[in-house]
């Protein structure tokens, strides 16, 4: 049966397809998501796709750090996505301008975020920037008191987002989703360096309590206001904090549910007494360990299902958290067969990974994080077609 025919199959609208499936029950097919600051398309791979597809749209950066294209309506219409999302803004009198800068005989692109924390792009590599200065490298517990760390509540992050979503609900059809946020672990080690949190973790927690508690503020009051605006319309939230590598967690269970959980739930607790939207949470990796806790603090979803990682199979994801989790990812292998595999073989992935996640709902369909630049736009046709055509109940 063509695409074009299934579409006749279809009893739901996208939202109600959407919330179906976070709802743990069977949808009339898979939902399939595209779009989002971790279920999104480089810049590379989008214009590349959008020549093959023969859409005409220059690429919007809508994300600069990850180098992420805004995706345009006419392609996410080809590929069925159910999902449209909304962000917050930056906070009034804040210049996010990228600027050209040459350090050691090399040009960078540079951006300094609300945080103080600068992000470098080198002028011949483009493909995504890495932090490239940590304010609070040398601070002390007191220095972070005096630290000026932005408002979270400043109102020009939320000018305008209400009509927005409001426009997504009266006149499309889509679940709407917002943007990235609750960033509070990750937001401490970009402002103090990586290396340099770990070793804070085991020898001087207080600091890295009064770290987390400024970046918990801030996040308090940016839900806070984020919630006065669209709380009543927005359909799923989406909260991240990598928790896990490749091989398991990044640091000691113990020290997340001693220092970071507890404040994570503080802020899903208050977010889930102001909105009935389904909370989602990214963190890449081997997070089999954390699962259970995500649950406890009121996550509905885990993304990206990193299924390539250490004990995350699909199969033994869904038999253990399929009744109490939804799956929002692990479409393919985007390290191994993704990029280099023929488009009959993601066919082949795609389907065998719908048989596994589909059976009673409770998952979304999306490739493992981001579609990565030199990605060929055949597999990413495939990938998505694959997902509607298989996606059928």
């Amino acid at each position: 049966m063509s695409l074009d025919a299934l579409v006749q199959q279809e009893t739901m609208t996208p939202r109600q397809r959407v919330l179906a499936a976070l709802d743990h029950k069977r949808p009339d097919r898979v939902p399939i998501d595209l779009g989002g600051n971790q279920t999104g398309i480089h810049k590379f791979a989008y214009q590349a796709l959008v020549k093959h597809l023969g859409i005409g749209d220059d690429v919007r950066i809508m994300d600069a750090v990850q180098q992420l294209a805004r995706p345009c309506e006419e392609l996410l219409q080809r590929f069925r996505v159910d999902t449209r999302y909304i962000a917050a803004g930056a906070a009034d009198g804040f210049d996010g301008a990228i600027q050209v800068n040459e350090r050691k005989g090399r040009v960078w692109h540079d951006l300094v975020d609300e945080f103080g924390v600068r992000w470098s792009m080198p002028d011949d590599q483009p493909l995504y920037m890495d932090v490239s200065h940590h304010p609070l490298a040398d601070a002390t517990v007191q220095d972070i008191e005096s630290y000026p760390f932005p408002r979270g509540d400043n109102p020009g992050r939320f000018r305008g987002l209400r009509a927005e979503a409001l426009r997504l609900r009266r006149e499309t059809p889509y679940a709407v989703v917002s943007g990235i946020s609750g960033v509070i672990y990750e937001t401490c080690w970009y402002m103090r360096g990586l290396e340099a949190w770990y070793v804070d973790l085991l020898a001087q927690p207080e600091f890295c309590e009064a770290l987390l508690d400024r970046v918990l503020q801030f996040w308090l009051d940016w839900f806070r206001a984020f919630l006065d605006e669209v709380g009543d319309l927005v359909d799923v939230i989406m909260l991240g904090d990598d928790l896990a590598g490749q091989d398991g967690p990044l640091f000691r269970p113990a020290l997340y549910r001693h220092l970071v959980k507890p404040r994570q739930k503080r802020l899903t607790q208050y977010i889930r007494s102001r909105t009935k939207a389904k909370l989602w949470y990214h963190t890449c990796g081997a997070c089999t360990e954390y699962i259970p806790d995500l649950a406890d603090i009121g996550i509905d979803a885990l993304n990206p299902v990193q299924i390539s990682a250490a004990g995350m199979d699909p199969a033994g994801l869904k038999s253990r958290f399929g009744r109490e989790m939804v799956l929002w990812g692990g479409a393919i292998d985007a390290q191994h067969v993704l990029p280099v595999a023929a488009p009959d073989e993601i066919r082949r992935h795609v389907r065998r990974h719908l048989e596994v996640f589909k059976p009673g709902g409770g998952y979304v369909f999306n490739n493992v994080h981001n579609i990565q630049a030199g990605v060929p736009p055949e597999n990413i046709v495939a990938l998505y077609d694959a997902a509607y055509e298989f996606g059928f109940y």
